[in-house]
């Protein structure tokens, strides 16, 4: 009973400060471009999962700000998934290992102070061992994160589809430059 009330109590301070917090954050004030370079450390899904135990990858973005609270993404960038071994190898050969060149466009939010959501879609290009420019792909990427006028650390989700679907969750930590 103390800790359902000591939950309902904290619920209630959480809203009262989320709703009572009248600044909006101005990592990106309106007509200001600004640009990051970000790592990102992620585990593979769907299929991917078959094949690969993580990814790594590095990505660059632009933005630019509509409004102080609004603005459009550009991203491209690199994410390598790494081979693990296959188990119905008798050798104990690694399964092929493959990169995505995501490029991708989409939009940002901040609704809270130095908190935003974020969606992007475009287009995925698998690079695979024996052929440079594999199979292309949609994708799509919901994405949460906090920012400030340096950083972006963010977790987002990307699905690649057609055919095959595949995808990731990723961590996204990123140093920006600009106003």
């Amino acid at each position: 009973m103390k800790t359902s009330s000591k939950l309902k109590t904290l619920a209630f301070i959480a809203a009262a400060l989320f709703f009572t917090c009248t600044a909006k954050a101005q990592t990106t004030p309106a007509n200001a471009l600004r640009f990051n370079i970000g790592i990102e450390t992620s585990l593979p899904t769907g299929s991917a999962t078959i094949g690969s135990p993580f990814s790594l990858g590095g990505t660059a973005r632009f933005q630019y700000g509509i409004t102080n609270n609004f603005a459009l993404t550009i991203t491209g960038g690199a994410y390598h998934f790494f081979a693990k071994v296959n188990p119905a190898s008798p050798t104990g050969a690694r399964y092929d290992s493959y990169g995505v060149i995501p490029l991708k466009a989409g939009v940002k939010e901040f609704f809270a102070p130095n908190i935003y959501i974020g969606l992007e879609a475009g287009v995925g290009m698998e690079s695979l061992d024996n052929d440079f420019w594999g199979p292309k792909r949609f994708l799509i990427s919901p994405a949460s994160g906090w920012a400030n006028k340096h950083w972006d650390i963010g977790i987002h989700y990307e699905s690649f589809s057609s055919g095959a679907s595949y995808g990731l969750v990723a961590l996204r930590t990123a140093y920006g430059f600009g106003k």
